[in-house]
């Protein structure tokens, strides 16, 4: 089961700022249009119901069992056992040129935290992604999905398996970076400042 952990503030903007930055610090990011320290409590502990317009994909993926969970102002997620797709946790927001910043912690081997960006109005793109940006214990990674993999035409070509082998290694090659940045297991981490501990 992979269990993946994010709290604190979760910021995204045309460029966000993070809490308990310095003023100065904050105007890089830009001005917060979005937050969430999930200091709430969920109602019943049998579904999802991580609140603040937060959705997520266990109703679908994991016929409607538990993957969210809200505690000690964290939000704690988990792939459950048998779901047809990783936890998938929503938020619906509009920004061009954006910072996101959040705190969280990775607590096993072989876990990531995967953040998603979609458009789901562009249509040219499998269910509107954009690019992703993937942390692990070895690496930080990013993709850029809307002209490489998850691009209607290309997407289809690889699933039939005619899309030519020198085709994929040049996607793979420029549509992927990733950069080895070693991180702490089972220790609070800030985001966008830096991958050190978290305090």
């Amino acid at each position: 089961m992979t269990k993946h952990i994010i709290t604190a503030k979760i910021l995204a903007a045309p460029l966000a700022t993070m809490a308990g930055l310095s003023a100065s610090a904050a105007s890089e990011f830009g001005t917060l249009i979005f937050h969430d320290d999930f200091e709430r409590s969920e109602s019943q502990e049998l579904k999802d119901e991580p609140g603040n317009n937060w959705t997520t994909s266990s109703h679908k993926t994991a016929g409607g069992r538990k993957q969210v969970d809200l505690r000690n102002g964290a939000m704690y997620m988990h792939t459950a056992e048998g779901a047809n797709h990783a936890v998938s946790v929503r938020q619906a927001f509009a920004f061009r040129d954006g910072t996101v910043g959040m705190r969280f912690m990775l607590e096993n081997d072989g876990e990531k935290l995967q953040l998603n960006f979609a458009d789901m109005k562009l249509k040219t793109v499998h269910a509107g992604h954009l690019f992703d940006a993937k942390v692990s214990l070895t690496s930080v990674s990013f993709e850029d999905k809307k002209t490489g993999f998850m691009d209607l035409k290309i997407r289809a070509a690889n699933k039939s398996k005619t899309l030519a082998a020198v085709d994929r290694v040049r996607l793979v090659k420029t549509k992927r970076k990733t950069i080895p940045h070693a991180i702490v297991k089972g220790v609070w981490h800030n985001q966008p400042r830096d991958l050190a501990p978290a305090n």
